[in-house]
Parts: C-alpha cells; sequence; structure tokens
C-alpha cells in the first residue's frame, strides 16, 4: 500500500469509512504499517497493513492471543486491540485510550513522550507483566495460543544461533559469549509462562498520569521464556530500572527465578540474532547489510 488514499479506498472496501483529513502514518513496525484515521462520527481507528505474507498468515494467531489476553489484561485496567476488521490485506479496530510512549520521527529517529528511566514506569511496568504472566500455560493451551517448554525455548535460541551463524560471519567474541550462555543451567526458566515478546514503551499507551492504558501489537506473543519481556526495560534503563521492574513484578505476583535478571540481560544482548532472522526473513539488502554490522561490529 503506497499511499494513503490507497489505505482509505482499502477500508472502505471492508464497510469502514475513515477520512484522509487528520489520518497519520506509522512507518516505524517492521510487521505492519499503520495509519490513524476518523471516521464520520468522529471515532478514531488504527488500520495495519501488513507488510509480508507471512505477516498476513500469523494473524489468526494474533487473533487467538488477544481473544485470550484481553480479559487478563481488562481486570487490570489494560486494554488490548479489539479487532473489527480481520482480512489479510487489513487488521482495523477502534483506538485504544492514551498514547504510545515511544514513537519515531520522520527520519526514524526516537521520540520519547514518557521517561523511559522513571522508577514510576518500572513499578507499572512490573505489575502489569505480572497480570501478563499470571495464567497458566494449560489454559493458554486450550485458548490456541503458541506454547514452548523451557526445553523448547531453550533449543529454539540453540537452531536460531546456528542458523543465523551459517548465513553471517559472527564474531568471535560474541559467538562466544552466546555459546556461554545457552550452556548455562542458571539462566534457564524452569517454567515458561504467557508473555507479549516485544513490551517497551512503543507497544504500550499511557494516559496523561503514566498509567498503562492500553498493550498494542501481540504479533510475537506466545508462551515463553518470562525474561523476554523484561530483556528491553534492561536496554532501555540499564541494571537499576530492571532490578526497580522486577521488584514491583514479584511484590505483584510474578514468580522471580534466581536467574531471570541475568537471563534478561542475556536476551537484550543476543538482540542481533532476532534481528539477523528478521533480515533472512524479508531477504532485504538493507537489512541483511545492518544485521551483517551487528554480528561483526569490528568488521
Amino acid at each position: 500500500m503506497s499511499t494513503l488514499d490507497e489505505v482509505i479506498a482499502l477500508a472502505a472496501s471492508h464497510d469502514l469509512h475513515v477520512s484522509a483529513e487528520g489520518a497519520t502514518v506509522n512507518e516505524a513496525g517492521l510487521d505492519y504499517r499503520v495509519v490513524m484515521a476518523y471516521d464520520e462520527t468522529g471515532r478514531h481507528w488504527v488500520l495495519r497493513i501488513p507488510r509480508r505474507t507471512d505477516v498476513s498468515e500469523g494473524m489468526a494467531a494474533e487473533a487467538r492471543i488477544l481473544d485470550f489476553v484481553a480479559p487478563v489484561l481488562a481486570a487490570y485496567g489494560v486494554a488490548v486491540p479489539d479487532w473489527q476488521v480481520r482480512a489479510p490485506e487489513l487488521i482495523a479496530y477502534p483506538a485504544l485510550p492514551g498514547a504510545p510512549g515511544l514513537t519515531l520521527s520522520e527520519t526514524g529517529e526516537p521520540l520519547w513522550h514518557m521517561d523511559p528511566v522513571s522508577p514510576d514506569y518500572a513499578a507499572r511496568l512490573g505489575s502489569l507483566l505480572a497480570r501478563l504472566h499470571s495464567p497458566g500455560a494449560a489454559q493458554a493451551e486450550a485458548a490456541g495460543v503458541e506454547v514452548r517448554s523451557p526445553k523448547q525455548v531453550r533449543q529454539a535460541w540453540l537452531d536460531d544461533l546456528a542458523r543465523v551463524s551459517v548465513a553471517f560471519t559472527v564474531a568471535p567474541a560474541l559467538s562466544e559469549a552466546w555459546q556461554s550462555w545457552l550452556e548455562d543451567d542458571t539462566c534457564w526458566p524452569k517454567a515458561t509462562v504467557m508473555t507479549h515478546g516485544e513490551i517497551y514503551p512503543a507497544h504500550i499507551l499511557f494516559d496523561e498520569h503514566g498509567t498503562i492504558t492500553g498493550v498494542l501489537d501481540w504479533t510475537t506473543a506466545r508462551v515463553d521464556d518470562p525474561a523476554r519481556d523484561l530483556a528491553a526495560q534492561y536496554g532501555a534503563g540499564g541494571e537499576e530500572m530492571l532490578q526497580a521492574t522486577l521488584a514491583a513484578y514479584e511484590q505483584a505476583g510474578g514468580h522471580v527465578y534466581p536467574g531471570l535478571a541475568a537471563q534478561a540481560r542475556h536476551l537484550w544482548e543476543a538482540s542481533p540474532i532476532g534481528y539477523a532472522l528478521y533480515a533472512l526473513t524479508t531477504g532485504a539488502e538493507a537489512d541483511r547489510a545492518t544485521a551483517a554490522a551487528m554480528l561483526h561490529p569490528e568488521a
């Protein structure tokens, strides 16, 4: 979808009539292009247009995830998208209350609308994650959500690193660090939980008081390693904010096993593996070049 008018026309073909006037386009997402627009009643809508066929293929799984997590987070006062148009070429839902804590400028620069190293945010995030992680794996599986056991989580990382190492040149220091991590039993969880997978301020909505009102983009959600929802907090706020988040998480009922903080750090440091897999999925030369630089920064 190359123009705003084409997106408006696509929405109309699904009986959703929104206006180009006042509409905004967000190109930040790796999987979706997002348009925000108003209908004739003044209701604000989010239109998500998939960038690739593989994204469309994952829509049914994401719909099941939303149906499962919506009541879990609603009890905490947090909303998730309610898809009212579900088609391979378009997802549309009424905009949730609040505004994202992070957006990108037209030139791709990050624009922060909240303080990522705020202790208040750390406390709110910890409480939110405790709530999200509370359903059992059996409940999620019964709802059709993907479930990975601790053994499967670890094996997936071994497989991903092997695949990336074949496709790219990985700096020896990185390869050795990742192998050591993968062999360290203390880091890996004994139980997996319902996770978002990419929970950071760009996917979190806040009101004017800093209260979390909604969570967006559940594309990568599944039952998995709890640390995957803490890694970005370490990346943005460092050790102090990670520990503050874990303290709130534990106070709200989350289980903090001894290696959880270390695992969050390791997952953040392993982010080049994830980006390399993304580059292999898109096949774009620019993505491959970025991944290559991340995997071998001294080259």
